[in-house]
């Protein structure tokens, strides 16, 4: 399954797209959030503890991690589309619209 997050990561493996390229690209896209709600007590959060992970979310840094544990991406290049897309979720934070 592609979507833009593979397809730009695919793009910096094969050369067609540099590192800085690929992080302008996140730092200007939009990133799914997932919807979660804070724990309201100890039972509460005890009892998220015990959940299963989050599902995979297409076209989100889900695919950036994964990229990184199945060694297609390097810890720099991880690091540095890290700091990317959280550039890119602030900026989405500050904005009032």
């Amino acid at each position: 399954m592609t979507n833009e997050v593979s397809e730009l990561l695919e793009a910096l493996s094969d050369g067609t797209l540099t590192l800085d390229e690929v992080a302008q690209r996140f730092r200007s896209r939009t990133w799914p959030r997932r919807s979660t709600q804070d724990p309201a007590s100890y039972l509460e959060m005890a009892a998220a503890e015990l959940r299963d992970p989050d599902p995979y979310i297409p076209g989100s840094f889900d695919d950036v991690a994964a990229a990184y544990h199945q060694k297609k991406i390097s810890r720099e290049q991880f690091r540095v589309l890290s700091e990317a897309a959280a550039d890119a979720e602030r900026a989405e934070e500050a904005d009032p619209n």
